[in-house]
């Protein structure tokens, strides 16, 4: 994956699809999509190993440690649904999308 300079956040090339462009999760890993940005936020789902996601924006929340490094950017996906970006990758060790507000 090839990335471009964008306003200030890397941008992946070539991974659009119909909603936008989307990143992998982890190879091997099933994640877990919080109610927010904390693992002491409930679980709403799981991703499936091999998935992709739409980053909605991101925000700072709880530290973690995954197989991208240690992090506390949370990648939001979905109205409600937070994944670790440490989870997810996108290419920068730092943001990829707007920040969310509110």
């Amino acid at each position: 994956m090839t990335t471009q300079d964008f306003q200030g956040y890397a941008e992946p090339v070539g991974e659009a699809l119909a909603g936008g462009v989307t990143y992998p999760i982890a190879p091997g890993y099933q994640v877990n999509v919080r109610q927010g940005p904390g693992t002491d936020s409930p679980v709403v789902r799981r991703l499936s190993a091999g998935a992709r996601v739409e980053i909605r924006c991101q925000q700072h929340g709880q530290w973690v440690s995954g197989p991208y490094g240690t992090s506390d950017i949370w990648d939001n996906i979905a109205p409600g649904e937070y994944v670790s970006d440490t989870y997810v990758h996108t290419g920068s060790d730092g943001m990829v999308a707007p920040s969310c507000v509110g």
